[in-house]
């Protein structure tokens, strides 16, 4: 089990270089933000474009399948079994359609609005799919799959210092009222970097765990229950002391405040490929007032 592989959260992807690694950060989280509030009161459809949008942008800028594929596998199990689920729940509406008078001889009666897809009653199984069942459906599975996906393009295209430097300047209107966006921008950045160090902790504990290879039936539930809580207390111990070693190196290199010590995180510049980027999102942003809160 390599924790560092199969779940890639926070990691940057240095090489290769794309062109999504090149856009500003503050344009890549205008992006972020785009693909996050997009879906809201969205149609089905758009949602299902948005979908469709991440993948493209993935295959475009010529991330490699290594460091998506540990997310992919698990997101789109994930987000299938939600589909499936939430397309066969009930909707909590009950539609019935009724003639209001009798139909005349002869006359062709039109095809009334199918509400209802799918319906099988086959004796204690019965399963109906409408269409607001099918609707939510959609909502669901494609609200998680953009809010982890392009999460994860992101964090891969984005360094932490980037991600900081972008905040701090995006914020920076905020000190007039003393809010502390440096603090917050360095609290954001030593999380990022402190993660794949968490992964690594509990890799490296569950691996000895199970080299001493422990019969876990002898112990039984409460044994069992015991040893884990001694990984788990072993492992906050290992991450406060690497916390510690972590504040102690920012204090010899002469970091106390950013008032006394200046953070020169990431210089930021607005190339050409910002503004062509800055321009499509204001394109996504038209199709979205115009053509994405149609229902389908």
């Amino acid at each position: 089990m390599d924790l560092l592989r199969s779940l890639p959260i926070g990691l940057y992807l240095e090489q290769p270089v794309t062109w999504l690694h090149r856009l500003d950060p503050r344009v890549k989280l205008g992006w972020l933000l785009s693909f996050l509030l997009a879906p809201v009161l969205a149609s089905a459809s758009w949602k299902l474009s948005l979908v469709a949008l991440l993948v493209i942008i993935s295959i475009l800028a010529g991330i490699p399948w290594r460091a998506l594929k540990p997310q992919m596998g698990w997101l789109l199990l994930f987000g299938g079994a939600i589909f499936v689920v939430g397309m066969f729940a009930p909707d909590s509406i009950n539609v019935t359609q009724q003639l209001r008078s009798p139909p005349d001889p002869g006359v062709e009666i039109a095809q009334p609005y199918q509400y209802v897809l799918f319906k099988l009653d086959a004796g204690m199984i019965q399963l109906k799919i409408t269409r607001k069942s099918l609707e939510n459906a959609i909502y669901a599975s494609s609200l998680i799959f953009t809010s982890i996906y392009s999460t994860t393009v992101y964090l891969l295209t984005t360094s932490p210092e980037e991600v900081a430097t972008g905040l701090d300047n995006l914020m920076s209107p905020l000190r007039r009222f003393n809010v502390p966006v440096t603090e917050i921008a360095l609290t954001l950045t030593l999380s990022l970097r402190f993660i794949p160090l968490v992964l690594e902790e509990v890799q490296n504990l569950v691996r000895s765990v199970y080299t001493r290879a422990i019969d876990w039936q002898k112990l039984g539930l409460k044994n069992s229950a015991k040893v884990w809580l001694t990984v788990a207390e072993k492992m906050f111990a290992n991450l406060l002391s690497r916390a510690e070693q972590i504040a102690v190196a920012m204090q010899v290199r002469g970091f106390t405040t950013p008032n006394t010590h200046k953070v020169e995180w990431h210089q930021l510049k607005l190339r050409k490929i910002d503004f062509l980027a800055i321009a499509c999102l204001g394109i996504f942003w038209t199709a979205r007032v115009i053509i994405g809160g149609q229902f389908i």
